[in-house]
């Protein structure tokens, strides 16, 4: 049986700069996002998501600021930036590459 964690695991920043496509967003949000699209099959440690914050942060993929919340504690808001939106359309297109070799691979 295959094991969704692990294939997913390698594309963890590319699933976060999918999120961050569709808009800003905070940790939580991001985790919870994709816990529910993945119908939980794929749930990222929060140490897993922050150390992925940091490296696509570094890399100047997405950068981040404080929001201003009137209420509860402040969250820190995630954005893609234009480097990170090229890397996510590339990642796409490798994507759709692997997805069809796959299906070449295992139903020929």
């Amino acid at each position: 049986m295959l094991n969704f964690s692990e294939i997913l695991r390698g594309l963890t920043d590319t699933i976060i700069l999918a999120r961050l496509s569709e808009g800003d967003s905070y940790g939580y949000q991001i985790n919870k996002t994709i816990s529910e699209v993945s119908q939980n099959a794929f749930v990222l440690k929060e140490a897993t998501l922050y150390s992925a914050f940091r490296r696509l942060e570094e890399n100047q993929l997405i950068t981040s600021y404080w929001g201003d919340e009137d209420s509860g504690a402040r969250r820190r808001y995630y954005s893609i930036t234009e480097r990170g939106s090229q890397l996510y359309d590339e990642n796409q297109k490798d994507w759709d590459r692997i997805e069809s070799m796959v299906k070449k691979l295992i139903y020929a």
